[in-house]
């Protein structure tokens, strides 16, 4: 980890690490939390705004927007990762929603939302542990940096 890694997020690693020891559960993990924060994502793109002249995917721009400040706060080099991931996430949900209509990304989302939260509890089953979030629900936000941070190790990049 580099020191640009803001001491909460160090801390939030090393408790999160502990709940994730086991290597099926990480693979699992790997898989379901980047699926998980892009099924929230395109269920928030669906969400109807308020104001006739917003388009959809403006709740899911603010929601994407109030969780890159937090990873931004944490890293600059995480915030920049998840700034990227949201972006794909965003386009992706455009392109369906331009190919396929909103219906069917509704569909979609759900679909991957209900599967991937199976599979995140198999995979705490599996580990023998709660998820984290059922203790703070910041861990929410840990989950997908966290994946995007064994990424950037994997890598050999810095955090």
């Amino acid at each position: 980890m580099s020191p640009t890694l803001s001491a909460r997020l160090a801390q939030l690693f090393a408790s999160y690490n502990g709940d994730h020891r086991n290597a099926t559960n990480q693979a699992i993990h790997v898989i379901a939390v980047p699926a998980i924060a892009w099924s929230v994502i395109a269920l928030l793109w669906c969400v109807p705004p308020l104001i006739t002249w917003f388009k959809p995917g403006v709740w899911a721009a603010v929601a994407m927007f109030a969780a890159w400040c937090w990873y931004n706060r944490q890293s600059r080099s995480l915030g920049y990762g998840m700034l990227a991931a949201f972006f794909l996430a965003a386009m992706s949900c455009r392109v369906i929603e331009q190919q396929l209509g909103l219906h069917i990304l509704w569909k979609l989302a759900l679909g991957v939302f209900v599967i991937a939260w199976i599979a995140q509890f198999i995979g705490h089953h599996i580990e023998g542990k709660r998820p984290s979030f059922l203790t703070d629900l910041v861990y929410l936000l840990v989950g997908p940096v966290w994946v995007l941070a064994k990424a950037y190790r994997k890598l050999g990049w810095a955090y």
